[in-house]
């Protein structure tokens, strides 16, 4: 995903140009800090204090010069309005946020509206087309049947969360003024890897693969999770 971020990045603005970013439910900061390294200003907003202080504690670790582009906001990120004006940032990332939130749309209205005119709009969702590939796959064939006709499906969390489709998506960006620009696939071949597998020696062409595939129909169509970037108009 950070590849697929890199390249919808270079491709839209002027090499060498910082960037103001904003991380919408940034976690435990790691996209944010290596976007902080790459020379960008970066704000990440999260609402889990437990996730707060491993940020903060990850970037006390930093050089002064990184720690000086970054800062860190404790806020829900339906409450984008509240923290910021609008047009105020170049790129706005939510990753893995919109499962969880019920109603997704008037959060999505808010982060466009965070956009400078030309601004990037990154999304990470879970895909609600493919949501039976993982119970397939593993033998759940109750599971699978059960997913064909739902976006709602439980996480490794334990969490009844909640998937996306991409037509559904499409529109409500094309509505909020920042229409799909692209989009890629994630996690195509690896989405069934057991939680704390080793890495394997030649993660290297794994990553290849997955880039590959992430990037190809019709492999990205049933990739556990999707990439789309859409574009402020």
């Amino acid at each position: 995903m950070a590849r697929q971020l890199d390249e919808q990045i270079v491709g839209r603005f002027p090499v060498g140009r910082r960037l103001r970013m904003l991380d919408v439910g940034m976690g435990q900061g790691t996209q944010a800090l290596r976007l902080a390294r790459a020379g960008h200003q970066v704000t990440g907003l999260e609402q889990d204090a437990t996730m707060v202080a491993a940020a903060r504690e990850s970037l006390a670790g930093e050089p002064e010069g990184i720690r000086e582009r970054m800062r860190i906001i404790e806020g829900d990120g339906r409450d984008t309005g509240v923290h910021f004006l609008p047009g105020s940032f170049d790129v706005v990332l939510c990753h893995g946020v919109l499962m969880y939130v019920e109603e997704p749309d008037p959060l999505l209205a808010g982060l466009a509206r965070m956009l400078a005119p030309g601004g990037l709009l990154s999304l990470l969702v879970r895909n609600g087309d493919a949501l039976a590939i993982r119970p397939g796959l593993s033998g759940d064939w109750s599971g699978a049947l059960a997913a064909f006709d739902t976006v709602a499906y439980r996480n490794r969390l334990g969490l009844d969360v909640r998937a996306d489709r991409l037509k559904d998506l499409t529109s409500t960006l094309a509505g909020i003024g920042a229409p799909l620009h692209a989009w890629y696939g994630v996690r195509v071949f690896t989405d069934t890897a057991a939680d704390g597998a080793e890495v394997p020696a030649d993660v290297e062409t794994l990553l290849a693969v997955e880039e590959k595939a992430g990037r190809t129909d019709p492999y990205r169509g049933v990739a556990a999770l999707l990439h789309l970037c859409g574009v402020r108009g």
